[in-house]
């Protein structure tokens, strides 16, 4: 319940309410729009900004269209998670400037939750599209087929991940930076 109350208490403040809705928004842009991304660029050569910002626009239906419904879920809280872990982390920096120990392992939890995370991205159409394109690369896409999910699992796990961060992050700004008194 402590831990609830410092994420409300962080983002009430509106500089770290802003951060992590455009950092979420920007994840979310990202997942949804590259797979259109070739798109994009063969209609910039022709068409005006008006059209083109309303294509874009419209592409983000793809995530009701094109993902499975789990896809659509966790790739919607991967963009909330890594939002929030952005800025819960900047909370963070910003509290202990003085001895910031522990942050390294913090960080680095969170970057592994959106590396997995993407890693698992896709729509119903193009599979997870990052792994497969890697997987493709060395010879070995077949793989995906192996696993249970079909490579649902990488989003599964960036969101555990990120979901282990943002309670490490918490968690340490909760407890000042101190050794316990026995």
């Amino acid at each position: 319940m402590k831990y609830l109350r410092i994420l409300v208490a962080v983002f009430k403040r509106p500089y770290y309410l802003i951060l992590a809705v455009i950092i979420a928004s920007f994840v979310f842009s990202v997942a949804v729009l590259l797979p259109s991304f070739q798109l994009l660029l063969i209609v910039s050569q022709t068409a005006s900004l008006g059209e083109l910002l309303s294509l874009t626009v419209s592409l983000y239906g793809a995530i009701a269209s094109n993902f499975t419904f789990v896809s659509a879920s966790y790739t919607i809280a991967i963009a909330l998670l890594f939002g929030m872990n952005v800025a819960l982390l900047t909370f963070y920096i910003q509290k202990m400037r003085t001895g910031i120990k522990g942050l390294r392992s913090t960080g680095l939890t969170g970057l592994g939750g959106l590396i997995s995370g993407s890693l698992g991205i896709g729509c119903a159409a193009c599979g997870t599209f990052i792994f497969t394109s890697v997987l493709t690369l060395i010879g070995i896409s077949g793989v995906l087929a192996y696993l249970p999910f079909g490579g649902e699992e990488f989003g599964l796990l960036g969101v555990a991940l990120l979901l282990y961060s943002v309670y490490s992050l918490t968690k340490k700004i909760t407890h000042p930076l101190v050794c316990p008194i026995e």
